[in-house]
């Protein structure tokens, strides 16, 4: 396509529940806008959005997706965002960089309420924000109807833009309200003008008057010309929906079928003239800038097989040049993206969009600046949410081992809500992420891009064991005779519980000199390293051990005698001591909506769960926040059977809390399938 002059930018993410229609919906703007010559089909995987091979080979979206495109002499970027809730981190990274932003819905009323957490994050930061409810040709409910449902789940107001016109179940077309001139849909070319249809004057006109009452709740003119019953002027309604748009007070609501290209271009009109410039963007976001140095954040992180480090950045202030220094890092290139195509540039304005290559060190929600070393203030990024599935994994290729930690590093800064961690205890490499599905996308991207090939099994519970009962002068003796010097070390322990988190303590109470000072660390060694692997064949936590007494040989005794002698000792000690199996307890908090808590908590107790208490969450209307302590054993599928009972929009947070006994039939089948220890009937060894 040829460049066209340019005399302005909007930035526009596509944002909508999963199966919505997003990428198809692109598809028809990039089309009808001359971008691209022939539209293609998530079936067919030759579509711009949806490009890398994850998202083609699951027919979903799994990445930020970028095009651009010029219409009516503005150049529009355009963000194609995951609709699954598992990718919600790249959608929220994207968010915080556009003007606005188009939601794109199905007419179906049952499937409203996943756009809660949408609508939440929106008005939270108060992100400009239009509805294209999209399939109505599959519409099994009214549209006032709908409109009212997409009311309840969010906090701002909802405004008809449009009336739809049916012709038995079929959308020919729609009305426009602030004109009130309606148009019929035509197959390949713009919306035609028709005669206004009279059966549809009634409904056309109770969707008018609530447009017009909601644009008055902020215009005291508009509201007097209402209740003088003055019609107003369309060049005042428009400029209400511009005002109260970019303001983020009222929510304009489209509609059409994007498969067929309709109500794309009436949506574009309005994006044209409603929608926000970079200025007014700029302040809203309340960024102050001083001079006109270059300043711009990243919104998404790519490793491409070609080009290397790719960053997605909006530029807020000063022209973005090639070669550019940003953060003491020099650009390797400048490129506008269409899907995975790359169109090289020398420079990019403020209120633009673009990638920057090879920026080394620099991660997704980073401020950049021309000034050296780090910008003065870093832009606020969006919120890191908690990983809440893992999977622990192996290298299938033991010589790949090596390679983990890198591509691991790079995986993480192309998608920032996976992290990993090898554990301390279970000694397991473990990835975590949102869910199922986005740890298989991450293993796909480890072997497809890294050729590292994993195999992954469910991560170890890292349980701990404790005693329950103090047993007095425990002997080890330690005695080996191999000609010349030999090996003698003799000691008494007292072993008691301690208090739940208090650990490990150690003391001595040797009197005259019966174990030289110098042995004792030895003893304190042995003491540490028995309790490694207890007589259940876990951890030991909460236990003090005191040495009382002991022997040595003034030729034969060393400290490592007396380290084989402690560790004797707790061998001998340990298991009369009651050991009782423990395991990690977490503090959760689910967030669900009121009709789904108490199921919720059905769910929790289900999991062994200990509900602490629930309350209504002041800051989400109609939620609820669920307090319950939760065995991490019982976490593994928790977050998937939280969004099956809860339509995909139910989360939680966690942290560890505390240790706490295992009850004792569970125990004895933890360490009988453990094989780290042999139990009698009571879970004990």
């Amino acid at each position: 396509m040829n460049e066209k002059v340019v005399s302005s930018f909007r930035n526009v993410a596509i944002v909508g529940p999963y199966l919505s229609g997003k990428t198809t919906f692109l598809e028809s703007i990039l089309f009808v806008t001359g971008a691209i010559t022939r539209k293609g089909s998530i079936k067919d995987k030759n579509t711009v959005g949806d490009s890398a091979p994850e998202a083609r080979d699951r027919q979903m979206s799994v990445e930020i997706a970028t095009a651009c495109t010029e219409y009516d002499g503005v150049r529009f970027t355009f963000l194609d965002c995951p609709g699954s809730v598992e990718f919600s981190q790249e959608t929220y990274n994207a968010l915080i960089g556009v003007d606005a932003a188009v939601v794109v819905c199905e007419p179906v009323i049952d499937r409203v309420l996943t756009l809660a957490p949408l609508f939440k994050f929106l008005d939270d930061w108060e992100i400009p924000h239009l509805v294209f409810i999209n399939k109505m040709d599959r519409a099994n409910n009214n549209f006032m109807d709908v409109l009212h449902a997409l009311k309840n789940v969010s906090s701002r107001p909802l405004v008809p833009h449009q009336y739809p016109i049916g012709q038995g179940e079929n959308l020919v077309g729609f009305i426009d309200l602030v004109t009130e001139q309606a148009y019929h849909y035509h197959p390949g070319a713009p919306a035609d003008p028709v005669p206004f249809p009279a059966e549809l004057k009634e409904q056309e006109h109770a969707a008018r008057t609530e447009m017009l009452e909601e644009l008055a709740n902020f215009d005291d003119h508009l509201l007097e010309e209402l209740l003088e019953e003055i019609e107003p002027p369309q060049e005042e309604i428009i400029q209400d929906l511009k005002m109260e748009l970019g303001a983020d007070l009222i929510v304009p609501v489209f509609l059409g079928i994007a498969e067929k290209d309709f109500g794309v271009r009436p949506l574009l009109q309005a994006l044209l003239r409603e929608a926000p410039t970079p200025e007014t963007t700029l302040g809203r976001r309340g960024i102050t800038l001083s001079g006109d140095a270059p300043l711009a954040q990243v919104l998404k992180t790519y490793f491409t097989p070609q080009g290397g480090k790719l960053s997605l950045v909006r530029v807020w202030q000063g022209t973005l040049t090639d070669g550019a220094v940003l953060n003491g890092v020099r650009a390797g290139g400048l490129y506008r993206l269409a899907g995975q195509q790359q169109n090289g540039i020398q420079e990019a304005k403020a209120g633009e969009i673009v990638a920057v290559g090879r920026l080394e060190g620099i991660k997704t929600g980073d401020t950049l600046s021309t000034n050296s070393g780090q910008p003065a203030s870093e832009l606020p990024k969006a919120e890191q949410l908690t990983p809440v599935y893992a999977l622990a994994v192996t290298a299938e290729k033991r010589n790949d081992e090596v390679k983990i930690s890198s591509a691991f590093g790079k995986l993480i800064e192309e998608d920032p809500s996976l992290s990993w961690e090898q554990h301390g205890d279970t000694r397991e490499v473990i990835l975590w992420g949102q869910g199922e599905i986005h740890l298989q996308v991450a293993l796909d991207r480890l072997r497809r891009k890294y050729n590292l090939p994993m195999s992954t099994h469910l991560p170890q519970v890292p349980y701990k064991e404790t005693i329950r009962k103090a047993v007095s002068s425990v002997h080890g003796r330690y005695k080996h005779q191999s000609g010349g010097h030999g090996q003698f070390g003799d000691v008494y322990l007292d072993i008691k519980p301690l208090s739940r988190g208090e650990g490990f303590n150690f003391n001595e109470k040797i009197v005259g000199g019966v174990v030289p000072r110098q042995y004792i660390p030895g003893v304190e060694i042995g003491v540490r390293e028995s309790l490694a692997h207890g007589p259940l064949g876990f951890p030991v936590v909460d236990v003090a051990v005191t040495l009382i007494n002991g022997s040595y040989h003034t030729v034969d005794s060393s400290e490592q005698a007396f380290k084989q002698a402690a560790r004797l000792a707790m061998q001998e000690g340990m298991p009369k001591c009651e050991p009782t199996l423990l395991e990690p307890i977490t503090a959760v908090e689910v967030c669900t909506p009121q009709e789904f808590t108490s199921k919720v908590m059905q769910l929790l107790t289900g999991h062994r769960g200990q509900i602490l208490g629930y309350e209504g969450r002041s800051d989400w209307k109609g939620w609820d926040k669920v307090s319950a302590y939760l065995p991490q054993a019982e976490m593994q599928n928790f977050i998937v059977e939280l969004r099956s009972l809860t339509m995909g929009v139910g989360f939680f947070n966690w942290k560890f809390d505390h240790l706490q006994e295992v009850p004792d039939k569970l125990a004895e089948k933890v360490v009988a399938t453990s094989g780290n220890g042999k139990t009698n009937g009571n879970g004990h060894r």
